[in-house]
């Protein structure tokens, strides 16, 4: 932790101090918002859903989406950016890769220090926090660019993010987000999950981010310039049906807790109506599991 209490000069500036570095690139942990405003807590429920797993074993499976998702972005030098929920980092290290000058910021400390260790290994000076996007510990207009891949979809409070994306951005800001739709492949994956084991606290439907109707009304036309496109991804795994839904079982946070929520028989029943979903959509020419879905592109512009 050679460089603790130290902020990069080259990212854009925040409120605190930087508490350390994890292979070389730039790690903080509870910083406080300005004029000493205390840091709102992370959302223990959420918290607890997403820190069960490991979001790079997940991510690993549209990897390339998010590749194209931050190309569309055309990013460069100089550009100051953030990845909002950005998990271990899938569209934080093809958005350094262009010479942007990005932060990442998540709420499980372990998948921001998975991006860390994943940043230092290609020697990206990405500055990464542990916090959440409902209180973004940085200045007002701090960004040209805020990102998030199937990150701030999960939020619990949707009005909060909202604001926040308003508040570090500026006229002219860009704000690109990823969401699975309310309907297809996904959507009806976690119906199948939520029907054997109903999440244990009322969390908002994240589905309704990837509602054009919705978020056409969140992003208000005084504030926001915003078009919404549906995309389409392969996610691919290495293994049959079956093995993704092991897959899912040891890494994907939310799956990991509803399986622990459920005695051995039920488990058995989740399990294979997981894999038969899988069997149902993937492409059977294909090696392993790969399946097509769509999601919702939106993108926003600050007036």
């Amino acid at each position: 932790m050679s460089r603790a209490s130290q902020a990069s000069p080259s990212h854009p500036p925040v409120c605190g101090t930087v508490t350390g570095e994890v292979s070389g690139v730039f790690l903080s942990v509870g910083r406080t918002g300005e004029h000493s405003i205390p840091a709102i807590e992370p959302s223990d429920r959420v918290h607890r859903q997403w820190s069960a797993g490991d979001d790079q074993r997940i991510a690993a499976g549209y990897r390339l989406e998010a590749e194209a998702f931050v190309g569309r972005r055309r990013l460069g030098p100089g550009r100051l950016v953030l990845d909002a929920a950005c998990g271990s980092g899938t569209a934080t290290l093809p958005a350094a890769r262009t010479g942007a000058v990005v932060t990442g910021i998540d709420l499980v400390a372990g998948a921001v220090e998975a991006a860390s260790a994943l940043a230092g290994r290609e020697s990206l000076p990405v500055a990464f926090d542990q916090g959440s996007a409902e209180r973004l510990p940085y200045r007002d207009g701090a960004f040209d660019v805020v990102l998030s891949l199937f990150g701030v979809m999960f939020a619990a409070r949707p009005d909060l993010v909202l604001a926040e994306l308003a508040r570090v951005t500026r006229p002219g800001s860009l704000v690109a987000l990823a969401s699975w739709m309310p309907a297809g492949f996904v959507a009806d994956l976690l119906a199948i999950r939520s029907r054997a084991a109903p999440p244990p606290f009322d969390l908002p439907d994240p589905l309704r981010w990837g509602d054009r109707s919705v978020v056409g009304e969140w992003f208000e036309d005084d504030v926001w310039q915003m078009t919404a496109q549906v995309r389409r991804l392969r996610i691919r795994y290495p293994y049959a049906p079956a093995g993704v839904v092991e897959l899912f079982r040891a890494a994907h946070g939310p799956t990991v807790r509803a399986f622990e929520s459920l005695g051995e028989d039920r488990r058995a029943d989740l399990a294979g109506e997981l894999a038969a979903h899988w069997a149902r959509h993937r492409d059977p020419t294909a090696a392993g599991t790969e399946v097509e879905t769509e999601y919702l592109e939106v993108v926003a512009v600050r007036r």
